[in-house]
């Protein structure tokens, strides 16, 4: 797989200068499936970000659904850094944070959710451009995932394939029955600036345990991504 400067490529437009983009996710998805997308979702995920800077979303949890079972799973997972919410909150406000870590060679992902009272739940992740799918994401205390980039029904999609534990020196592959399930989180346009973000997890024979739905709006300008349409 090629390095992040590999992946960034300079592109222009008439009457405008030159700016990178960050492949590494466009990589990770055949041609005719990324031309499926919406322009608007393409430029989001081909955004470089440089040292000291952020793409931030903001916008509201309109729905969290978890069973009994789910609910057991995410709080059993505040020992990792409640990688999933913890309660079943909707109509609240929420706000998404992507940075480019420190060694360049993936992304910080931070959202916020606020709760009826004391403070917002903040998860972390990292995600990381390597192992057998090309995309790895890790929470606390060395969990991560290996994700499968798809697209589905015009929308980007994040799918579990397995678990693992990583540590310094370290890696265990965990077995399904030690898993809370498949994973999935799609993204969907809902307009020029906004987005429909969708987790959902499901157990092979305990169902659906988890499913949030929230909607984002970019809090930058949205660049006019018509003339970068066929390079992206």
């Amino acid at each position: 797989m090629r390095n992040a400067a590999e992946m960034a490529i300079p592109v222009s437009a008439p009457g405008r200068p030159a700016e990178l983009f960050d492949l590494r996710f466009r990589a990770l998805v055949p041609e005719t499936d990324w031309a499926q997308l919406p322009p608007a979702v393409r430029r989001r995920f081909t955004k470089r970000l440089g040292a000291g800077e952020s793409a931030v979303y903001a916008g509201r949890v309109v729905e969290t659904d978890l069973t009994a079972l789910g609910w057991l799973l995410a709080q059993f997972l505040r020992l990792v850094g409640a990688p999933l919410p913890t309660a079943r909150i909707a109509n609240v406000p929420s706000v998404v944070a992507v940075t480019q870590d420190g060694a360049g060679s993936g992304q910080i992902w931070t959202r916020l959710y606020a709760r009826g009272s004391g403070f917002p739940q903040a998860i972390h992740s990292a995600k990381r451009f390597r192992g057998p799918t090309g995309l790895e994401e890790r929470v606390g205390a060395g969990l991560g995932m290996s994700l499968r980039v798809l697209v589905e029904d015009r929308a980007l999609v994040f799918r579990s394939e397995r678990y693992f534990i990583d540590l310094p020196g370290f890696r265990l592959m965990l077995p399904s029955w030690l898993t809370p399930g498949i994973l999935t989180v799609s993204h969907s346009e809902t307009g020029s600036r906004s987005f429909r973000f969708v987790l959902e997890i499901r157990h092979a024979w305990a169902g659906r345990l988890l499913r949030q739905e929230a909607e984002f709006t970019d809090q930058t300008e949205a660049r006019d991504a018509v003339a970068f349409a066929p390079m992206l």
